[in-house]
């Protein structure tokens, strides 16, 4: 008699399969991003590359804080969209820019929302760029000044959690020693630990104007082909006082979350980029996949690589998908 392991046993029925399952997505692990629009009212404008995301005018935000809550989502990444940019961002950190509004009103409408603030200048810049510009160069330190002036603003505005996404060295460092000298040694920080320089980037640029003027971003984000460069960037940011690390872009870089995870004792977020989302409305709105089959699968795909965390465009669908 042939000897040999049955593992179909298992995979008998749908209840068994649910028993076994090593990997599971929860409303908790989803972070919903958000984009409020300055000076306008009562706009709620699709992203053209991105089907059902809108940009909102800071009077609608409170109906979609709303709508977030009743979903069961508890955490949101906020991104502003300016009136008005200059050469070094100043709405970025200005006490009354659109972020810090955006950030008080969420609290105000629901304070247990976990509302973590987008830290960087390139929505701010009229060069669209993430630091300070000098003949045609993004200057690394004089731009750490700016990013700690913007998270300690953020802080006072009420963030319970600062994600500088810029990738300037010593950007973590710069960041902490400002929250702690400012009070704010107990607001944690999720860095961009890890933050390739992508294509899948795309239509994000669309959602918050933040595309730059000249050049591109390749000097200060990563080399897709780089994986220990990876973990260099990571050690760094744990070092400097980091308390989250992010891999972005997830689909295609689930090797370096897995990396990340096994080298690192701390959460790590994925996250699911704009280009990864669109692409799958696309296909699904020409009838071409089943959105919520696929949808979920990469969700899996970066739980089960290591993602503690997913920020990700389709965290509303996903937290009805898992109420029905």
């Amino acid at each position: 008699m042939l000897e040999f392991k049955r593992h179909r046993r298992l995979r008998q029925t749908a209840s068994l399969r649910s028993m076994v399952r090593e990997t599971v997505i929860r409303k908790e692990d989803l972070i919903y991003p958000i984009f409020v629009i300055e000076g306008e009212m009562n706009k709620k404008n699709e992203v053209a590359s991105m089907p059902g995301v809108y940009q909102i005018s800071f009077d609608l935000l409170e109906e979609e804080i709303n709508t977030i809550t009743e979903l069961g989502i508890v955490s949101v990444i906020v991104f502003g969209v300016p009136k008005e940019k200059d050469e070094v961002g100043t709405s970025a950190y200005c006490e009354h820019g659109i972020v810090q509004q955006a950030i008080k009103k969420i609290k105000q409408v629901n304070k247990d929302l976990v509302v973590i603030a987008d830290t960087c200048l390139c929505q701010f810049t009229n060069h669209g760029h993430c630091g300070v510009i000098e003949e045609g160069i993004v200057l690394n330190d004089p731009t750490l000044d700016l990013l700690a002036k913007t998270a300690v603003s953020q802080a006072k505005a009420g963030a319970d959690v600062i994600a500088p996404s810029n990738m300037m060295d010593g950007f973590v460092a710069a960041i902490r020693h400002g929250l702690d000298e400012a009070g704010f040694a107990h607001i944690p920080i999720m860095s961009y630990a890890v933050k390739y320089s992508s294509a899948f980037y795309g239509p994000f640029r669309d959602a918050a104007h933040s595309a730059p003027s000249f050049g591109d971003r390749k000097t200060y984000q990563m080399d897709p082909a780089n994986r220990l460069e990876a973990l260099r960037e990571a050690e760094s940011d744990v070092l400097e006082g980091a308390d989250f690390l992010i891999v972005k872009p997830a689909l295609s870089y689930l090797d370096i979350i897995r990396e990340v995870k096994d080298h690192f004792s701390y959460p790590v977020v994925a996250y699911n980029v704009s280009g990864e989302y669109s692409m799958i409305k696309a296909a699904s709105l020409n009838g071409w996949i089943d959105e919520k089959a696929v949808v979920m699968e990469k969700l899996i795909s970066m739980k089960r690589a290591g993602a503690d965390l997913i920020i990700t465009y389709f965290a509303k669908d996903v937290a009805k998908w898992l109420s029905e």
